[in-house]
């Protein structure tokens, strides 16, 4: 991994951020629906989790855009991370807590999943917020709530306002139509992040999960279980 300051002189985002920054300093959320109906059922036929590979998706996109990528380093450096992974939360059915882990994002969904599965595994008794003391500083927060079919979610963050990475939530998916629909929340901070890049990020989302066929592949690992 590596982190790229950004040069305030020569970027055009110069104005835009130092508004949205500084003088009306604001972040925004927006839901939509993710149609999911040739992806759930592919998983389904492949004996695959929807879940890993929502974030796989999430994380491709991620990894496609600079305005996703662009945050404060512990330095207090403004830049950009050339790759990010994700960090997601897992549940635990028994005192219905949850851990937030991560795994590397790799360009290939095999990979990428295998690697998911083996984190999962490895801190599914985990009893701890953050299980894993080595989570690098590459990474943005996924979470999930199965349980709720929601069409708004907003997350109101208490610090100074200078978290800019987006942050994804997804919520319970439905049948609609006779389609099977994901409504996923995106928190953007409107100092990296217009609504052209919002909707850059929920129309690749949805031509990815239309396009699954060409990135999932029948060599994948078979596993059973909650979605």
């Amino acid at each position: 991994m590596k982190f790229i300051p950004i040069d305030m002189a020569v970027w055009p985002r110069k104005p835009y951020f130092e508004h949205y920054l500084n003088r009306v300093r604001c972040t925004y959320s927006m839901t939509a629906d993710i149609d999911i109906t040739l992806l759930r059922a592919e998983l389904r036929q492949r004996g695959m989790k929807l879940y890993p590979s929502v974030i796989y998706m999430i994380a491709k996109v991620v990894n496609r855009h600079a305005e996703f990528r662009t945050c404060f380093d512990s330095e207090g450096r403004l830049g950009l991370w050339d790759r990010m992974s994700p960090s997601f939360t897992i549940f635990h059915e028994e005192d219905k807590t949850f851990s937030s882990i991560w795994t590397p994002y790799e360009e290939e969904f095999a990979a990428f999943y295998a690697g998911y599965l083996h984190r999962t595994s490895k801190y599914e008794n985990a009893k701890q917020l953050f299980p894993d003391p080595d989570e690098p500083p590459n990474t943005f927060p996924v979470s999930s709530i199965p349980w709720v079919n929601f069409t708004g979610f907003n997350l109101n963050i208490y610090n100074d306002g200078t978290y800019s990475l987006p942050i994804f939530t997804m919520g319970q998916y439905c049948e609609r139509d006779n389609r099977i629909r994901l409504p996923l929340s995106v928190q953007f901070h409107h100092a990296v992040c217009d609504g052209y890049h919002a909707g850059i990020m929920f129309n690749e989302l949805q031509e990815l999960a239309a396009d699954c066929m060409n990135w999932l592949t029948d060599e994948q690992p078979r596993t059973t279980g909650e979605e």
